[in-house]
């Protein structure tokens, strides 16, 4: 027998089967990436092992909704042990992973879809990579200790800067020369007290590259520093200020630059503060009212595409700061949950709208939609999102600029 409809429950037909086909459409639209905004590289260390490999996980961020799923694939093997850093490469082509237990780089062509194809593996001069930087055509990779034999576990020393060239297929190029240590990188020494050990802690460039600075503390004696370089036309680093660090807290863990060079923002993961900075031809003089509260153990920073919002990660008390900056000047514009210990932060290169951060102890990665207006945040849909072991570290591109 044939059921007849009446005009009203023909339209109720109608309708849903509208929206299922208009939801059917959202995701396959978001599946092959036509929502698609950014694709974000989360790193993760897995349990100590032999052979035992880390991972990269792959997100895509819903340019409407924020929300964030693993690509298919995802994760993929990071290459090395431990991996603790990772930048893309100045075309978002490609993705540089460090790798802290084999002191390793690993390269990876981005593919259209997000996905990575391991390329090349280079070695740091130094002992335990722990951040990477880049800048202009060059990667900066930070170690905790300088090159072997000189320093180990057992014998620690102050931490090095290497500096790799970026080829026109974004392989990396040997390690630059540094003629005055008869090796390829950098010291963190601190004159008058070159036994001290410096150990450091971030890096991060500035001025389209034109500065390098890496925040460090006197392991020995206590007390906090930024150590500044001038990147020289054959790439080479020379210290400012005649190789004298500039005053920095306690603990300094991470550092910012705003993106025309002007200032630059540094965490004091012991004080619980955010230092701020005018630069001027790279040197660093302290904004008035720096520093600025924080929360507790504040372990990561970033600044959004326009220079007016500062956004903090507190590792301890698993929480957000968003800040507006004036001048360099910082206003607390809220304070938002994560998960548990947080220890990176970044923001979407696409639309400067969607912050994310790494959340080490729980395994998720918290989404959120940043307010453009007055710095406030919303929970991204169904934020968090599960990784695939512990993340420690976070980066994004735009969809769309990458190629196969």
């Amino acid at each position: 027998m044939r059921m007849k409809l009446n005009r009203t429950s023909q339209l109720v037909l109608v309708s849903a089967v509208g929206l299922l086909a208009s939801g059917f459409l959202s995701a396959c639209s978001f599946l092959t990436g036509t929502l698609t905004v950014d694709f974000v590289y989360v790193t993760s260390a897995l349990a100590a092992g032999p052979n035992q490999y880390g991972e990269v996980n792959v997100f895509e961020i819903n340019r409407e909704s924020g929300r964030m799923r693993q690509i298919p694939a995802s994760p993929f093997p990071s290459g090395g042990r431990n991996p603790v850093a990772e930048s893309p490469s100045p075309d978002n082509t490609n993705l540089y992973v460090v790798n802290e237990d084999d002191n390793t780089i690993v390269q990876f062509v981005i593919g259209n879809d997000g996905k990575l194809y391991p390329q090349n593996t280079v070695n740091t001069p130094g002992v335990f990579p722990i951040r990477v930087a880049v800048g202009g055509k060059s990667l900066y990779v930070l170690d905790t200790y300088q090159p072997l034999p000189t320093c180990s576990v057992a014998a620690p020393c102050s931490g090095s800067v290497a500096v790799f060239p970026i080829k026109s297929d974004d392989s990396l190029d040997a390690p630059v020369a540094n003629a005055s240590v008869g090796g390829n990188y950098w010291p963190l020494i601190l004159p008058g007290n070159p036994t001290h050990v410096m150990t450091p802690t971030g890096i991060t460039t500035a001025a389209s590259g034109a500065y390098v600075y890496v925040t460090a503390y006197d392991s020995t004696a206590g007390g906090g520093y930024i150590f500044g370089f001038a990147v020289n036309a054959d790439g080479t680093l020379t210290a400012l200020n005649s190789g004298v660090p500039f005053a920095a807290g306690k603990q300094p863990s991470a550092a910012a630059s705003d993106p025309n060079g002007n200032y630059l923002y540094a965490t004091d993961a012991a004080a619980g503060n955010v230092l701020s900075y005018q630069i001027n031809g790279g040197m660093l003089t302290p904004v008035n009212g720096s520093p600025f509260p924080a929360g507790s153990q504040p372990s990561a920073i970033t600044v959004d595409a326009t220079g007016k919002f500062v956004i903090v990660a507190n590792a301890q008390d698993a929480t957000l700061n968003t800040y507006i900056s004036t001048a360099g000047v910082l206003a607390n514009a809220g304070t938002y949950t994560t998960g548990t210990q947080p220890v990176a932060v970044g923001i979407d290169p696409a639309l400067n709208q969607y912050i994310y951060t790494a959340n080490f102890l729980d395994g998720t990665v918290s989404g959120f939609q940043l307010n453009t207006t007055n710095g406030t945040l919303l929970n991204s849909q169904f934020s968090p999102f599960k990784s695939s072991a512990q993340p420690t570290a976070v980066a994004a591109i735009p969809h769309g600029s990458v190629q196969k």
